[in-house]
């Protein structure tokens, strides 16, 4: 019943729509049910299998205080993909992947360390010393430094699993996670490969209501699992 329940919201929500035929990637072909007017249709039977086990793994990270870094720079996916993870105070990016986020973890946490002293020293009034002009250039920095970095600032380090909407788009974050054996959830359509993604979840990562269902599901998992686990768990 739950599952005929999850199959119905996926199909309101348009996520058994994938791509034209001619992008298929040949790693989704399984989970392929048909193709109507040149575009792919997902089983969505299929796909609520690979959901639960996503979600599985995302109730145990949840349960063992795990963090996820969320990430979906799409116009259609950001802005639920940010209110998501700051529902979960989880670390995301909703904007450009920056390269070397995680396989240069360490150079990239001073750039934050950088923006986070800026902003305390301009809130504790310290920057009155400098000039107006050295101080309009320090504001400048802040807002590229915030452009780049204001979800991952509470990122200490490196996530223990990475969740990603369209991983074809986001090719690059997927390829540091993999650098380092960070397990890749992922929302992928038709012309994605998703052979090296640990929990592809195949389905429409186009349509803002797909990806909202989508990223609902896995988010309010975390929440339940967060929720449920042992005191002790949640504070080691």
């Amino acid at each position: 019943m739950e599952a005929k329940k999850s199959i119905d919201s996926m199909f309101g929500a348009g996520a058994h729509f994938g791509l034209g035929r001619s992008r298929r990637h040949p790693t989704v072909v399984p989970y392929i049910f048909g193709t109507k007017n040149s575009t792919d249709i997902f089983d969505l039977e299929k796909t609520e299998e690979l959901l639960s086990k996503a979600k599985e793994f995302v109730n145990k990270l949840a349960t063992e205080g795990k963090l996820i870094l969320f990430v979906g720079g799409k116009k259609e996916s950001s802005f639920a993909l940010k209110q998501a993870a700051q529902s979960l105070n989880m670390p995301y990016v909703d904007g450009r992947w920056i390269g070397g986020t995680i396989t240069n973890f360490g150079q990239v946490r001073k750039r934050i360390d950088r923006y986070e002293k800026l902003v305390s020293d301009r809130e504790k009034g310290e920057l009155a010393k400098y000039t107006k002009r050295e101080r309009m250039l320090i504001d400048k920095e802040i807002a590229s430094l915030e452009k780049m970095f204001l979800g991952i600032v509470s990122l200490k380090k490196t996530p223990d699993a990475m969740f990603v909407i369209d991983p074809r788009h986001e090719k690059s974050a997927v390829k540091e996670a993999a650098d380092f054996n960070i397990p890749v959830i992922a929302l992928a359509s038709s012309d994605c490969d998703i052979g090296k993604i640990a929990y592809p979840i195949v389905g429409n990562d186009a349509a803002k209501a797909s990806i909202q269902f989508f990223i609902g599901e896995i988010s309010s998992t975390y929440q339940k699992g967060k929720s449920a686990a042992p005191v002790a768990e949640k504070t080691a």
